[in-house]
């Protein structure tokens, strides 16, 4: 049916690449590409296609990227590499007549900041050429908005409250490890948290705001208001949402860790001179840190996220958990991978799906809700992320 190119060959671009092996039918022909073509080549052995190929790139450098969709054109990309490198994909794209997907906003490299704004601007460029880009496609991004455009179509007139709860009550059994990248992880963890009330964005100190929140098959677990990009999207494309709120769960040995980590510096994303070469000091503790795709083997636990929704339905006041657990251990089992890299895989390769079967096809840029969400969470149960929904509960918050 199609052909695709996935860009990354770290946890969560293994999880792809196996999910894309797994569906035969839909994608046909499939490339994975990375800065390093061995990390590729490891992917394909493990899956055991030798009809994968594998090729090098530098997803920083338009012009390789260009020459490479020339050469394999494919019906869709996968971008599972970093954020930094969104808009060079996206121009990539637009040069070679290539759609696109990902899974986390553009981010520069000199700033912390998370915003759509760099990414909408493609809007018009993408409808004139004919393409599609689907923005955001892993879980949070990606699942939690799809959560949300299921629950305004089949269970709300009036979407009012959202929360979106994301715990990862697993055990990887390091003293400290981050379960995607490092650089991009800790980034988004250090910077003040927001949230969307009354129409305007509030600010808060960083894990300022937090409670205690019980999840499915877990139970009570310390939850951090920090700021997440879908926020931006979804009381966009939902005006009717007075408050919309992002928490994820962390452990005190994490979070005096993080501290540590900020307090010596080591989370500086600025150069510093060191014996005479420039190391940014975030990139350098990356280096040592344990890889997030070595994790796998020894994890336990699992992760729940969700989206805990209030709103009227025929003018009276309900509320809607849709969530789904997933278990490091049986993610692990399947892809080699653990669940935080799977939970974000699953889903890349069911947009792309959605894609290529005509389902989510339309020429511009658009946030996974501006799509029907019902195919989508038809296959989410098909792929290895069986969601489930609680009527009219007590959301906690």
């Amino acid at each position: 049916m199609g052909r695709v190119l996935i860009i990354g060959a770290g946890g969560v671009g293994t999880v792809v690449a196996h999910k894309v092996a797994q569906n035969p039918d839909v994608f046909t022909d499939v490339m994975i590409a990375s800065r390093t073509k061995s990390k590729c080549d490891n992917v394909v052995k493990a899956i055991g296609n030798p009809n994968i190929k594998t090729a090098q790139v530098d997803a920083d450098n338009v012009d390789e990227l260009v020459n490479l969709f020339n050469e394999f054109k494919p019906d869709i990309v996968i971008n599972v590499a970093l954020p930094y490198q969104d808009l060079t994909i996206m121009d990539a794209c637009l040069k070679t007549g290539v759609n696109y997907l990902d899974t986390a906003n553009y981010e520069p490299k000199d700033v912390a900041h998370f915003e759509y704004s760099w990414q909408w601007a493609y809007k018009k460029r993408f409808e004139d050429a004919g393409l599609t880009a689907i923005l955001g496609c892993g879980f949070d991004p990606g699942v939690s908005g799809i959560f949300t455009a299921y629950a305004a179509k089949h269970h709300f007139d009036e979407i009012q409250y959202l929360d979106i709860v994301d715990c990862n009550a697993g055990n990887h059994h390091k003293a400290f490890a981050t379960n995607f990248n490092p650089e991009i992880n800790i980034r988004e963890i250090t910077q003040n948290g927001r949230y969307y009330e009354n129409g305007q964005w509030v600010t808060t100190q960083p894990l300022e705001i937090h409670k205690s929140l019980t999840y499915p098959n877990i139970g009570p677990k310390d939850s951090y208001l920090l700021y997440h990009e879908e926020l931006e999207s979804l009381v966009k494309n939902y005006p009717t949402i007075k408050r919309a709120r992002f928490w994820m769960t962390f452990g005190q040995e994490y979070l005096t860790h993080l501290r540590v980590i900020q307090n010596i510096g080591m989370a500086r994303i600025d150069e510093v001179d060191y014996n005479g070469v420039k190391i940014v000091p975030l990139q350098f503790l990356k280096a040592v840190l344990p890889n997030p795709q070595d994790l796998g083997e020894n994890y336990d636990g699992e992760t729940s996220i969700g989206c805990r929704i209030r709103g009227l339905k025929d003018g009276k006041e309900h509320t809607y958990y849709v969530y789904n657990n997933c278990s490091h251990h049986a993610a692990y089992l399947e892809t080699g991978m653990q669940g935080v890299s799977y939970t974000t895989g699953v889903p890349a390769m069911i947009g792309a799906m959605m894609f290529l079967k005509g389902l989510w096809k339309k020429p511009g840029v658009f946030n996974v809700e501006e799509f029907d969400p019902d195919p989508f969470m038809e296959q989410l149960n098909k792929q290895g992320l069986p969601w489930h929904e609680v009527f009219d509960g007590d959301l906690e918050l």
